[in-house]
């Protein structure tokens, strides 16, 4: 059974990390880097999630040019995966793909919507009152 650690950001900065297991970590099998998830997924019902990243257990991250969501050895000199020291340095680096699997170990998101965290949780709250 799939089990992420999801991380939502929006454009004020502010970030949460939410656990999501089950049938909620399903909505997000087989999705891939840049597509749109609903946010009821992570608790945020109303919202809309888009993808921007992750990363494996062993903390490899995912790349947008790499398709599939296997394991490939790239030449980099810089992006995610690799920042180079010193102008023209390359190094080859283990990444994985854009599509998220159960080998997937957090989720990167965004509030896609253009709303915030706060208004969105501070709702939750005030029902839970």
């Amino acid at each position: 059974m799939a089990e992420f650690e999801v991380v939502v950001g929006d454009e004020t900065g502010d970030t949460r990390q939410f656990d999501v297991e089950g049938q909620d970590a399903n909505r997000f099998l087989g999705r891939e880097l840049g597509d749109e998830v609903d946010g009821g997924a992570v608790g945020l019902d109303g919202y809309t999630l888009a993808l921007t990243g992750g990363s494996d257990d062993a903390g490899r991250p995912m790349r947008e040019d790499v398709a599939g969501d296997e394991l490939k050895e790239l030449l980099l000199e810089g992006g995610v995966g690799y920042e180079p020291s010193r102008d023209g340095e390359r190094k080859r680096v283990t990444v994985r793909g854009r599509e998220i699997s159960e080998a997937t170990a957090q989720v990167n998101a965004s509030v896609a919507d253009g709303g915030t965290l706060a208004a969105a949780l501070d709702d939750e709250e005030t029902d839970e009152e």
